[in-house]
């Protein structure tokens, strides 16, 4: 519960510089937040969360450096993280305040982007891959030929959600490269293949779940739990890995460094910990997430569903990205350019 405050504590708030007790302010990507969440905490609590949304990790970093957005907790993915500790824009946790943090499972704890999950707690986690309506197509979907070589049935109908780091990184595994490469000579083949390809798209676009269940797009690059949400309306709609290789993400929610609402803060991220929390989480954007036992409380058909549960021959395909290097940075971003032209 929201602390008292006494009669000098409410003198000191009065000031510009004091924090409002019992708010919130989270910074998350759109339709990601479960509704159901957010109100069980705020009754429990008394502490009201206002989201804010965004639609790509580089949005996101940008408005958290910009300063002044007011946020207090923000859901980078994992590759990002090293950046964000690394410009100072989060701040280590006070793992005192969370008692629940022994509730993350062993396999999300000492991670490559956050040893010891000292500065991050899960939020949840899973691949991009290719959707794809089997009404038009029901030959292979296992692979990044569906969009950068796709078949005749599809051309003019393919959408790929605009996210740099995973468009780039299928590319690039796609013609043999790795994830993050300073390898120009392999950068130039992904993006000859992109480019060749992108004439035969239809959209690059965010909000496919709800165009793929209507069929206003047959196929499209996208996160599986977004994909999950679509079939769930259309049963045509089907999940492919692609097996030259494919992203895994983790999200996971930090406290920004110069957040106000301090309190309230760790509250939520004690709160998120709890299985029953998570599976709310889960139960909404129908991604896995990184607590353990909070499969207890997920919706039935999550345990066994496609676009969770990645076939034993590809698993070996999926991999979660580096944090790429300046240069690579620099080469991403003129053949990023380049093809949203």
């Amino acid at each position: 519960m929201k602390r008292m405050m006494s009669a000098i504590g409410a003198l000191l708030a009065s000031t510009v510089f004091a924090s409002a007790e019992g708010e919130l302010q989270l910074f998350n990507w759109g339709d990601y937040t479960s509704p159901e969440l957010l109100e069980k905490f705020e009754a429990e609590t008394g502490i009201k969360v206002t989201v804010s949304d965004y639609d790509s990790n580089d949005t996101a970093l940008s408005k958290v450096e910009a300063g002044g957005g007011g946020y207090d907790l923000v859901v980078p993915s994992a590759n990002y993280i090293p950046i964000y500790v690394e410009k100072g824009l989060i701040q280590q946790l006070d793992l005192s305040r969370l008692p629940n943090h022994e509730n993350i499972a062993s396999q999300w704890l000492d991670v490559p982007w956050d040893p010891g999950r000292t500065y991050t707690i899960p939020w949840q986690w899973g691949s991009v891959g290719i959707a794809v309506n089997e009404d038009t197509y029901s030959g292979d979907i296992n692979t990044s030929a569906m969009f950068l070589d796709p078949p005749e049935e599809l051309v003019g109908k393919i959408n790929v959600a605009p996210e740099m780091n995973d468009v780039l990184s299928l590319a690039l595994m796609y013609v043999g490269g790795e994830p993050c490469t300073e390898d120009t000579e392999v950068l130039k083949k992904a993006r000859d293949v992109l480019m060749a390809a992108k004439p035969k798209w239809q959209s690059m676009d965010y909000g496919a779940t709800p165009k793929l269940a209507a069929n206003d797009m047959l196929a499209s690059v996208y996160w599986n739990g977004a994909v999950f949400r679509a079939r769930l309306q259309n049963d045509k709609v089907k999940f492919g890995y692609p097996k030259e290789g494919f992203p895994l993400w983790m999200d996971s929610v930090a406290l920004l460094s110069d957040a106000k609402n301090i309190d309230e803060a760790y509250q939520f991220l004690n709160f998120i910990m709890e299985p029953e929390n998570a599976g709310l989480i889960s139960a909404f954007a129908r991604y896995a997430n990184g607590i353990e036992g909070s499969e207890a409380f997920m919706p039935a058909d999550m345990e066994d569903a496609p676009e969770i549960v990645i076939p034993d021959e590809l698993k070996s395909a999926g991999k979660f990205l580096p944090t790429c290097s300046p240069k690579a940075l620099e080469y991403y971003t003129a053949i990023w350019t380049e093809l949203r032209k």
